[in-house]
């Protein structure tokens, strides 16, 4: 990674440049090495001489990145993606298109920007929604500069920025997501206090009741009337096998082989029409 191995900055004062443009004390003039190094090929005296350029604008780098301080990253890592965009931006720059430093800014604050967007997000979020965040965000704050001001309303927001009030919402909900909240987080004060964790919901196994329930139904209609009759008693009015056979006049092995018989069937016709119902849903596909 890259480090700052300057002792002390530029002692050039701030003056104005031959544009107009006041010159900032961590811009050097360094056009002679840039057109030196645009002559170079790839090598030790290349690498040496981009070194040297690195060194130089460094400090503007870090000024540059120091602009996003406190909001949520530390400025050791902000002057580190800054660095990387100076180097992106020496590696680019053409001399003859004008100063280093018009260049170079705009280059750096963007690599730094890029870090916010796809870096510091706790959850992946799609980057039409972050954009719709920063321009609700830049809209809000413009809205509310002056003192006394109300807090804008979707539709101020929309109106300023010609989104809609649905892609304001998203924007405001985007807003509170830049970070995540712990499950662990005590949503209550109290000596009962309780966790996100424990307003979570758990697996709930009467769905796979439900659903094989549903499944069953359709083979049970098709029982004959007897087999449906023992089912019946046997699993909805808790009668032993033997209570049955002594209803009905039968053996009780008899009535053991036709509840057998009958839940197989059931079974087999319920995985049936479910491989089936599969294979047109993949058709359909």
């Amino acid at each position: 990674m890259l480090t700052d191995t300057s002792t002390s900055r530029p002692t050039t004062q701030d003056r104005p440049s031959a544009s107009g443009r006041r010159r900032h004390d961590d811009a050097p003039d360094t056009m002679a090495l840039f057109a030196r190094l645009s002559g170079l090929e790839d090598g030790p005296e290349r690498d040496a001489l981009r070194d040297e350029l690195v060194t130089a604008w460094l400090p503007m780098a870090h000024r540059i990145a120091g602009r996003f301080r406190d909001r949520g990253e530390s400025i050791e890592d902000l002057r580190q993606v800054a660095a990387l965009g100076l180097v992106k931006a020496i590696d680019r720059f053409e001399p003859e298109r004008g100063a280093f430093e018009s260049y170079a800014v705009p280059t750096i604050t963007g690599e730094v920007k890029r870090h916010f967007r796809d870096r510091m997000w706790a959850l992946r979020v799609p980057r039409r929604v972050q954009e719709l965040r920063n321009k609700v965000r830049v809209a809000r704050r413009e809205l509310t500069q002056n003192p006394g001001s109300p807090e804008p309303t979707p539709a101020d927001l929309a109106a300023h920025t010609g989104l809609t009030e649905e892609e304001v919402t998203t924007g405001l909900e985007a807003l509170e997501s830049f970070s995540t909240l712990s499950l662990d987080a005590e949503l209550s004060a109290g000596d009962d206090g309780y966790s996100l964790a424990d307003t979570l919901g758990g697996p709930d196994t009467s769905y796979d009741v439900v659903v094989d329930r549903e499944s069953a139904k359709e083979g049970l209609r098709r029982l004959p009337e007897r087999e449906r009759a023992i089912l019946y008693m046997r699993f909805f009015e808790d009668m032993t096998q033997s209570r049955i056979a002594d209803q009905l006049g039968i053996s009780q092995m008899h009535v053991s082989r036709l509840i057998s018989r009958s839940c197989a069937r059931v079974r087999d016709e319920a995985l049936a029409d479910r491989s089936r119902r599969q294979a047109d849903g993949s058709a359909e596909a």
